[in-house]
């Protein structure tokens, strides 16, 4: 029987997805996107919002990954991981313990602390857990944030529910390009039709109401609830279910695909863990200065997850009037500016330095 094993990964995906704002590295959510700094955490790392190709590497790999997953493995995030599916079969089982008496009316009562706790979720990727409850009912922004969502969430789910996954899903709609021949998908086996006893079972527990016997269906979100449904009696007669799985998991599209994702998540992995600590960027200032007098902006990314103290120096026959000594936090950026007077002939370049425990960057700029 699927149902026991779909069970266990849907509550194991609803652990996940609602416990991973409290794990915390480096002091930090492990994947949030902090609004106010427009920056990405990712486990115990950050992206910039000025580092676009790390943020084109991300989606080019989940797009990747999406479309490896699909083609081989059809529509088992739909029927298996996809929180919509998860919400809708958790609230639906808790239903049938209070009995088959309005069991829909029930689970629209169970969804509405479900779509509370949704709703806080998906804030929670945006603003740290304790910061969210402590201001939840206290900021206008969050409450109201948190009851949009709430309303938004409970509304789809409690009054569209499965009719999303078969008409406005837009990644039920690009499966239907990505399947081939050979993707695993639920079928009926048309060749034992005469012995089908003509149940209906498996059109009854269908999510989505579809008949399986009628041929492949663009909305069956592969459950398999049909197939536990077809097994309950058809083993009695020592046969088979007449619908099950089928598709050709390991096959050449698997390893070239598969390989082209696994290839682009190193790329991805490399290209975010061989960033320098630190990101020094610098520019000339063109206010009106006396001569052999020169401003600077600069701006510090500490990438790391460490506190660092850096120190501001120039090697060249200058002196740098402004605050030499910087500490960084971890995740952090620091703007600042820094006049710089030459001692003796202006030179046309000085080499602005940052240095500290391991930590080393320099850049030449123009002098006037």
């Amino acid at each position: 029987m699927w149902k026991p094993y779909r069970r266990a990964i849907e509550i194991l995906q609803a652990v996940i997805l609602t416990g991973l704002p409290f794990l915390t590295i480096n002091g930090q959510s492990a994947l949030r996107f902090d609004i106010p700094t427009l920056k990405l955490y990712v486990f115990g790392s950050v992206i910039w919002i000025r580092e676009f190709y790390l943020i084109l590497g991300v989606s080019l790999f989940f797009l990747l990954f999406i479309a490896f997953v699909t083609v081989i493995f059809g529509r088992v995030w739909c029927g298996w991981l996809c929180p919509q599916t998860v919400l809708l079969d958790l609230s639906q089982s808790l239903a049938k313990l209070f009995g088959r008496n309005q069991q829909k009316t029930i689970q629209r009562l169970l969804l509405l602390p479900l779509s509370a706790l949704v709703s806080i979720t998906m804030i929670w990727y945006f603003v740290p857990p304790a910061e969210t409850l402590n201001s939840l009912f206290v900021s206008t922004t969050m409450t109201s944030f948190f009851l949009v969502l709430w309303v938004a969430v409970y509304l789809e789910l409690a009054f569209l529910g499965r009719g999303f996954c078969t008409s406005i899903c837009p990644y039920a709609m690009l499966q239907n390009a990505l399947f081939d021949k050979d993707t695993l998908v639920i079928e009926y086996d048309v060749s034992r039709d005469a012995t089908c006893m003509k149940c209906d079972e498996c059109v009854k527990v269908c999510p989505v109401g579809i008949d399986i016997k009628k041929g492949l269906n663009s909305a069956c979100i592969a459950c398999a609830e049909c197939i536990d449904a077809c097994r309950v009696l058809s083993e009695k007669r020592g046969m088979p279910p007449f619908p099950n799985y089928k598709g050709r998991i390991v096959r050449p599209k698997t390893f070239w695909l598969g390989g082209a994702t696994a290839a682009a998540g190193v790329v991805l992995f490399v290209l975010l863990w061989s960033r320098p600590p630190v990101d020094f960027l610098v520019t000339r200032d063109n206010a009106p200065l006396p001569s052999g007098l020169n401003r600077y902006s600069y701006t510090i990314y500490n990438n790391g997850g460490k506190p660092l103290a850096l120190e501001l120096s120039s090697p060249d026959n200058v002196t740098l009037i402004g605050e030499h000594s910087l500490l960084l936090p971890p995740f952090s950026v620091l703007h600042g500016r820094i006049l710089v007077k030459s001692s003796g002939k202006a030179p046309e370049q000085i080499d602005l330095r940052i240095s500290g425990s391991s930590i080393a960057s320099s850049i030449k700029v123009g002098f006037l």
